[in-house]
């Protein structure tokens, strides 16, 4: 089969954003987003997934980090409901449990064309070097919105802020590669109502 890949150009005043996107790819990432920790997310998202990503973004950092977090979350959630398609053939569940040193992190979601986010957890910093820690819900929602699907994500248990988010990143890329692989038992969608 041809690699699914998609390309998003998003340019608002306050981002200016191109991403490209291959769900079927060997987890090669070019990524810059002018937030260190942030680019080390998209790293570990990229590599632990198998997705190949290019991403770069230019935005308003002088004002705080939101715009470019969350914008980047919707380019990211756009590309990823382009490539996917029609979702014929493919598991569209999937779920993953991801332990980070003393942290461990529970990722489910559903492909269902109907998005919804659920994120459960407790940060003990307000940040990891500039990313701030509520971003990650922001980003989280903007991706599940903009890809139409059902993201539910729990820390289970954890100490290191940058152990939990991370492991948040990695169970979310090992569950959407597993979510997004074909199965040659479907035929079809995966849904009794013929669609998703």
């Amino acid at each position: 089969m041809e690699p699914r890949i998609a390309k998003i150009t998003r340019k608002t005043k306050e981002t200016d954003i191109k991403l490209e996107l291959n769900l079927d790819g060997s987890g090669k990432a070019e990524v810059s987003t002018g937030i260190g920790f942030f680019d080390h997310m998209l790293n570990s998202f990229a590599k632990h997934g198998f997705f190949d990503l290019k991403l770069t973004v230019k935005g308003d950092l002088e004002v705080d980090t939101h715009h470019t977090i969350e914008d980047t979350g919707i380019a990211l959630g756009a590309a990823i409901m382009k490539a996917v398609g029609d979702k014929a053939g493919i598991k569209r569940y999937a779920s993953n449990i991801m332990p980070m040193d003393e942290s461990l992190v529970l990722c489910a979601l559903d492909l269902s064309g109907r998005p919804y986010l659920v994120l459960d957890a407790e940060f003990k910093a307000e940040r990891v070097g500039q990313f701030e820690t509520e971003m990650v819900k922001e980003f989280f929602y903007a991706v599940s919105y903009a890809a139409m699907m059902n993201l539910h994500i729990k820390e289970i248990h954890g100490d290191n802020t940058h152990h939990v988010i991370e492991a948040m990143f990695k169970a979310f890329a090992r569950a959407l590669d597993e979510a997004t692989a074909y199965d040659n038992r479907i035929n079809g969608v995966l849904s009794t109502k013929g669609s998703l």
